[in-house]
């Protein structure tokens, strides 16, 4: 089902009354014409059948399965016009899911479920292949012990039992989801000394307490259980070759692969997830003296407590081999007929823990359906004139590996010609639009999306978007950790954004298939075209600008930002007798906001004799930010402006050398770190006066 005329015209009733940012006045036209050709191709049945290809079985990193999803994205962008390569990779994986069980023991002997019941209403949950609940990367072990309740499992909780009296060691450890990334849950258990760690999905985070569960509902239910990857290294990707890509054991090109035991961090202990329909045998019967602190209560109908005491024993058995495993990543190319160097990339992830339809396959949907439209825009002799690559990683749900090998075998040529990066992990899961973005990429998001009108409404995505707010612009978050722009943003340093419509999921559950999807999420098929609008449009203007459209003086604003909210941090612990001030790093922020507003008005009117020369510059400005000796907490981490938290593993860290410092509550290194962020500014300052001499 196409879209309407009608709403071409109201899209474009927003699109004239803008400035293309970039683009002269010939090149504005001829942008509009494009941009009116490219929404007419979306198809809300097309998206929706590649959706259902997509998620036909259950496709794991490795797998047969996941090969055929491999074969079908090929086909559909090969068929679009995209030139087709597949990379092979060679990982050090888990040879999934392995064993995974636990019992009770005493005071009663009960095997406890782990894994998703079979739903009359769901034809999918019957499928043989779905696996049990299993965590990636877990050690290998079978222990028996007491138990101990430690919250989310985070740094802070497990000190909070130590500052209780309570000891974890020789004990099997029970965390509910949430508050952090799971490897982190395993990697303070083990360091703390615990034999062992369940995981359980909690009904007042994620069940009942919420709402219907499922079927009749989009909440877990009592057997829903979320699986993942427990890997937590300094590095990310594969755990045997950090910073060269995992190229075939079997090829030309001969990598130095560490031994396995040679890697600090491999999680030892055996460690599980379960749902809270077994976790409840265990919470139930915890008969410990000590209730949990205030915010460690959970939704289950008991009282939590910290110990279960000595009457109640639990065993966890889990085998789980690891050896090297092939996957692969597909990318499609369309080469650009002015500027094949230059690079704008638009990926996800395709393999899933099951069927994967929220997560990541909404995604991986919309962008096959984003190759065909642009396909049919080139056939129509509207080819961009920069490249765009469409690429669907591999093995991400393990720990962000296919996209980091392939940015690792491409560095340098990413360096010298990557563009942008657009994640679309999961990005298509309900009627709610939010982003989150670099700062250069900032600019481009708003001003697009005031071009595309939201399905059902009289409005456009971004009026949805801004919502009832009395702000100027609608809450852009910035990027940290979780997906596959982490080895572009801070790793190489490519501006990178993350977007689409967010809604209902039944997250890393074999629940996670197409009838959920389309009784929960987007009944409709609607918003999959939409997304793929935005996706469209950002990257067709910066394919087709004269002048690369980023947002230059957002780099001092938000600076600004983030150097206040660190002078607060600092502040709370910092009690030497001078303490560290960042006034100078505001200054210098401030210094930049407005070098970078005057650039901005330069390259309005820009030289075109200059253009080329230009754009080499702007190519160049993300780049300032790559610190070759990379962050305290691992080398492989260079970027001085972004980083995943190395405690939590999601959240965004903005100016993470120093986030790091107030974490640990230092201050010896401040004065080191001030001056290496001076200097990274002021190596943007000059970029932006170069550019703005350029454009006279």
């Amino acid at each position: 089902m196409k879209y309407l005329y009608l709403l071409l015209i109201f899209a474009y009733s927003f699109s004239f009354a803008q400035n293309f940012t970039g683009f002269s006045a010939n090149s504005q036209a001829v942008q509009t014409k494009t941009e009116e050709t490219f929404l007419s191709l979306q198809e809300s049945e097309r998206y929706k059948n590649h959706l259902k290809n997509l998620t036909k079985e259950p496709h794991i990193a490795g797998s047969k399965a996941n090969e055929r999803v491999r074969d079908y994205m090929a086909d559909v962008m090969r068929k679009a016009g995209f030139q087709i390569e597949i990379f092979p990779y060679d990982i050090y994986l888990p040879v999934m899911p392995g064993t995974a069980y636990v019992e009770l023991v005493e005071p009663i002997r009960l095997p406890l479920n782990n894994k998703e019941y079979i739903h009359k209403e769901d034809p999918f949950s019957s499928d043989a292949n779905l696996p049990v609940g299993f965590n990636a990367y877990s050690g290998t072990g079978d222990v028996t012990g007491e138990v101990v309740y430690a919250n989310f499992g985070r740094k802070e909780d497990f000190e909070k039992l130590k500052a209780l009296g309570i000891s974890v060691k020789g004990k099997i450890v029970l965390a509910r989801y949430g508050g952090n990334f799971r490897g982190y849950k395993a990697k303070y258990a083990e360091e703390n000394g615990a034999a062992g760690l369940i995981i359980f999905t909690d009904p007042g985070d994620s069940g009942y307490m919420k709402g219907l569960v499922y079927p009749e509902g989009p909440y877990y239910d009592e057997s829903s259980i979320q699986r993942g990857s427990l890997l937590t290294l300094d590095w990310t990707g594969d755990p045997l070759t950090p910073f060269e890509p995992a190229l075939p054991v079997d090829g030309k090109k001969k990598i130095t692969r560490k031994k396995p035991e040679e890697v600090k961090g491999m999680h030892s202990i055996p460690v599980l997830p379960l749902p809270y329909g077994a976790a409840k045998e265990i919470i139930g019967r915890m008969k410990g003296q000590r209730v949990v602190p205030s915010g460690w209560q959970g939704g289950l109908p008991y009282t939590y407590r910290l110990e279960g005491g000595p009457e109640l024993k639990v065993r966890i058995n889990v085998t789980q081999k690891r050896e090297i495993q092939r996957v692969y990543n597909v990318v499609g190319t369309l080469v650009g007929s002015e500027n094949p160097d230059q690079w704008i990339i638009a990926g996800a992830h395709y393999d899933a823990w099951a069927f994967g339809a929220t997560d990541p396959n909404s995604g991986t949907a919309m962008l096959l359906a984003l190759s065909e439209s642009l396909g049919k825009l080139s056939q129509a002799g509207q080819k961009p004139k920069r490249t765009i690559k469409i690429a669907h990683w591999d093995a991400e749900e393990q720990g962000v590996i296919g996209s980091t090998e392939w940015v690792e075998q491409f560095r340098d040529e990413l360096d010298a010609k990557g563009v942008a990066y657009f994640n679309a992990d999961g990005a298509v899961t309900g009627r709610n639009f939010g982003a989150a973005s670099s700062p250069s990429l900032k600019g481009l998001a708003i001003n697009t999306t005031k071009s595309i009108p939201f399905p059902d409404s009289s409005k456009s995505v971004f009026d949805v978007w801004l919502g009832k707010r009395t702000t100027p612009e609608p809450p852009l978050g910035n990027l940290g950790g979780g997906s596959d722009h982490i080895a572009f943003y801070t790793h190489v340093g490519i501006p990178s954004w993350n977007g689409g419509t967010g809604g209902h999921s039944i997250y890393h559950s074999n629940f996670d298939s197409f009838a959920y999807y389309e009784r929960f999420c987007d009944p409709t098929f609607k918003m999959g075209p939409l997304v793929e609008q935005v996706f469209g449009m950002m990257a067709l203007r910066l394919a087709n600008a004269d002048v690369i459209p980023y947002d230059i003086s957002r780099y001092g604003t938000d600076l600004h930002t983030h150097f206040e909210g660190l002078q607060k941090l600092t502040k709370a612990y910092d009690k030497t007798p001078t303490p560290f001030s960042f006034d100078a790093l505001i200054k210098a922020a401030d210094d930049l906001k407005k070098i970078g507003e005057e650039c901005e008005a330069a390259l309005k009117s820009a030289n075109t004799k200059n253009t080329k020369a230009i754009n080499q510059e702007l190519l160049a400005l993300e780049r300032q930010w790559i610190d070759k000796e990379g962050m305290q907490y691992g080398s492989w981490y260079r970027s001085l402006y972004a980083s995943p938290d190395p405690y939590s593993g999601y959240a965004s860290w903005m100016l993470p050398a120093f986030q790091y410092e107030a974490a640990n509550r230092e201050t010896a290194n401040l004065k080191k770190w001030e001056q290496k962020y001076l200097e990274a500014i002021a190596r943007l300052k000059s970029r932006m006066e170069k550019m703005a001499a350029l454009a006279k």
